[in-house]
């Protein structure tokens, strides 16, 4: 097995980046999907949440109502520290635990964190991390044009991350996104390239 941690701020185009590397022969463990399938009913962070936030999170169907946790998991600092204490656990667990279901193959794995940090590295074993980078402005557009940001909106979620620097410095590829679709997919293949090629000299 060969672990990538995969990341980049919003409006990076990392998961098309993700879905890419699938196209060519990677698995695919998403740090968004996961956060989705332990917040369902018997998930690990299903019973926790609710004992902290109160039942009015909870739809009809007894399901997780994602924008009512939202409402008020984020109305202050002390319920967004206790969202991710009960979240962020139970994320790297599931994660950690589908990366080992893969540790005997010799995959590619391809670890999508939006917010990797250097710690991730050590906790699930990450051999090279890949940085998604693209200019602000291009993110602030792509915000708006693809998922109904307003630009306000677009621009504070980025002014809320990380800086692009910051992100970088932590990269062993930067992948420059800032193009079309084409463009991606050369760059892409430039990448599982350069993945094999680390791979096979590592």
């Amino acid at each position: 097995m060969f672990s990538i941690g995969l990341t980049g701020g919003i409006g990076s185009g990392k998961s098309a980046v993700a879905d890419l590397l699938v196209e060519r022969g990677a698995w695919l463990i998403d740090a968004d999907e996961v956060a989705r399938d332990v917040v369902v009913p018997g998930g690990p962070a299903y019973g926790p949440l609710i004992e902290r936030f109160g039942t009015g999170i909870l739809s009809v169907d007894l399901t997780i109502d994602r924008q009512a946790l939202a409402d008020v998991a984020f109305a202050d600092e002390a319920s967004v520290a206790a969202l991710n204490a009960i979240t962020h656990p139970a994320i790297g667990i599931e994660m950690i635990e589908r990366q080992r279901s893969l540790a005997e193959t010799d995959a590619v794995v391809v670890l999508a964190i939006p917010l990797l940090r250097p710690i991730h590295r050590e906790t699930m074993v990450i051999d090279q991390v890949v940085v998604v980078d693209c200019p602000i402005e291009v993110a602030v557009e792509r915000l708006i044009r693809y998922r109904a940001f307003p630009e306000a909106d677009a621009r504070a979620r980025i002014a809320a991350q990380i800086s692009r620097e910051e992100r970088v410095a932590e990269a062993d590829y930067v992948l420059v996104n800032e193009a079309g679709l084409d463009e991606l997919g050369v760059a892409v293949d430039a990448l599982w390239s350069w993945i094999d090629d680390v791979r096979s000299h590592g």
